[in-house]
């Protein structure tokens, strides 16, 4: 299951103190406070009160003149303490792992930040010594050499010249997007950073990480839809939830990845006559778009109703969903540049069509992330990054209810096929089950896929939730280990969702490890249920439980 990421940021900048601070436009948010509390603060409030912290504080947030910051995501909780993400840019150019996050009390007062890197931002100069067609012939390069034996096409890089501050002393960086279509015609992607001044690798990952009316879906039975009446007809897209809506790829591809445009796969929008959709077979290509459409309502209802996130940006706005995309396409992604879900019909032998709700919230999640701690798809920071697509698709799993699929602590598991050679993607309770996964943290994890290293954040989520040792849940049989033998008692998995998120938007960064996000679950535990809580000593001990201490 992938995601292909593009952050575009649009800002107004004010120069107060020699610092450069962009705030982009907010929505105040209205609320109607008790009579005896004070009112909340809004949304432009919250980013005012950071504005003035980072002009207060611009020494210790290690900002100068040389840089500028936009502002990614806004918190406000209820209490009225305020949280606000930035970028920031060093000379105009872009800092990978300069984010950070501001926290304000109710007061209006500062009350610290985290940060992804510390380090001083002072390079000796921003002209690169590598050009940008040997920057691109680097990543190029480095895609075929990840795609041996398949024969590429159509290969093209977009270099972006940068600063890289996640590897140790910040330097000057070329990141290129490589991008090209394989044998069958399906784009495979692959992110290069490349040293600006000698043109060594400093690191690369695969950019698509690999997952009322009423419909007939594949997977989840008979569900309801919102649509929208069009003349005699109707039309898949939901008024309700920021008119989200599916249409269909027509077994097509595109190439608009990072900004590179190829080509672009249709997305007409399904319609129906009566209002009662699909037939519940890959025959009829309006069952596919049934369950894609139920997973963008479940996720967007999860996001709202649990978490009070109005949609994946948090802004209202729908996404889409394209389905039927390329040839036998084993795979589903986010994509950031057009605020989409893409979905593949798999190739019948390992995988079904990849419209399974889990795979919806896993992917969506993806775009949730991206929109607040933007944590790097690469090393622990990488499987943390998949890890929370696994660990909060599961919770829209679990919120949905839904009888033909209950929650269940299995990734991707109706997708699968016999000849995928198990029974899921992925097991939270024991994630070497898939053969490749880590059940515990090592200082090695880092070194691994992050759809494998993931599975220490995994195997810590299901432990939080349902504790460890054997157990039936929903029909399913678990057995979770813990390192060296320990027990482990679950506090439930709606208290996990609400652990995860928090720490997820209000504390972890672009470069957060698993200490960190050891760090950020135990401050939100602490928020949200108390210091030494039940609730806060679980968490401390199901990250000791697969050696995260």
């Amino acid at each position: 299951m992938s995601r292909i990421r593009q952050h575009v940021r649009g800002s107004r900048r004010l120069a107060t103190a020699g610092v450069a601070v962009s705030s982009a436009t907010l929505l105040a948010v209205t609320l109607s406070p008790a009579a005896h509390a004070a009112p909340r603060p809004s949304r432009a409030a919250a980013v005012q009160h950071a504005a003035a912290a980072l002009r207060a504080h611009a020494s210790s947030l290690g900002l100068d003149s040389a840089q500028a910051t936009s502002v990614r995501d806004v918190i406000v909780d209820k209490d009225g303490s305020q949280h606000v993400r930035y970028d920031r840019t060093y000379h105009r150019l872009p800092v990978l792992g300069g984010d950070f996050v501001v926290h304000i009390g109710a007061d209006g007062g500062y009350r610290g930040a985290d940060r992804a890197s510390r380090a001083a931002l002072a390079l000796p100069s921003t002209t690169p010594e590598v050009s940008a067609p040997e920057a691109a012939d680097l990543a190029t390069n480095a895609l075929r050499a990840a795609n041996l034996g398949n024969r590429l096409r159509q290969v093209k890089a977009k270099p972006q010249l940068i600063v890289d501050a996640l590897h140790g002393t910040p330097r000057l960086a070329w990141r290129t997007d490589a991008v090209a279509l394989d044998s069958l015609g399906n784009p495979v992607a692959r992110t290069v950073l490349t040293d600006a001044r000698t043109g060594a690798r400093i690191d690369a990952w695969d950019s698509i990480e690999t997952a009322t009316g009423d419909g007939r879906s594949l997977y989840s039975g008979t569900v309801p839809l919102e649509t929208t009446q069009s003349g005699s007809s109707y039309q898949l897209k939901d008024p309700t939830r920021g008119n989200t809506y599916t249409g269909d790829a027509a077994n097509k591809t595109d190439l608009c990845i990072f900004g590179i445009c190829i080509s672009r796969a249709p997305s007409t929008v399904f319609t129906d006559t009566d209002n009662h959709w699909g037939t519940g077979a890959t025959a009829d290509r309006s069952s596919a778009a049934v369950d894609a459409q139920y997973g963008t309502d479940e996720t967007w209802d999860y996001y709202k109703n649990v978490h009070g996130r109005n949609g994946i940006a948090g802004d209202g706005k729908g996404s889409y969903n394209r389905v039927h995309y390329g040839s036998n396409y084993n795979n589903a992604f986010w994509d950031d540049s057009c605020f989409c879900m893409t979905y593949g019909d798999g190739d019948g032998t390992t995988f079904g069509p990849l419209v399974a709700l889990d795979v919806a919230g896993h992917e969506m999640s993806h775009g949730v992330t991206s929109k607040t701690a933007g944590l790097t798809y690469s090393g622990e920071s990488g499987g943390l990054n998949e890890a929370t697509s696994d660990i909060l698709g599961t919770m829209v799993e679990w919120y949905a209810n839904n009888p033909s699929d209950p929650g269940d602590y299995l990734i991707g598991e109706q997708i699968v096929r016999p000849g995928f050679g198990g029974t899921a993607l992925r097991y939270m309770d024991k994630p070497s089950r898939d053969g490749s996964s880590a059940d515990y943290w090592s200082s090695s994890v880092g070194n691994l896929d992050v759809h494998y290293s993931s599975g220490v954040a995994n195997h810590f989520a299901y432990l939080l939730a349902e504790g460890s040792g054997a157990k039936v849940i929903n029909g399913v049989s678990y057995n979770s280990p813990t390192y060296k033998g320990s027990t482990v008692t679950g506090i439930g998995h709606d208290k996990v969702g609400k652990i995860w998120y928090r720490a997820l938007t209000v504390y972890m960064t672009s470069s957060t490890n698993y200490a960190g996000a050891r760090t950020a679950t135990l401050n939100a535990a602490k928020d949200l249920y108390g210091a030494g809580s039940a609730e806060y000593n679980a968490v401390a001990a199901a990250w000791s439980a697969v050696n995260v201490n």
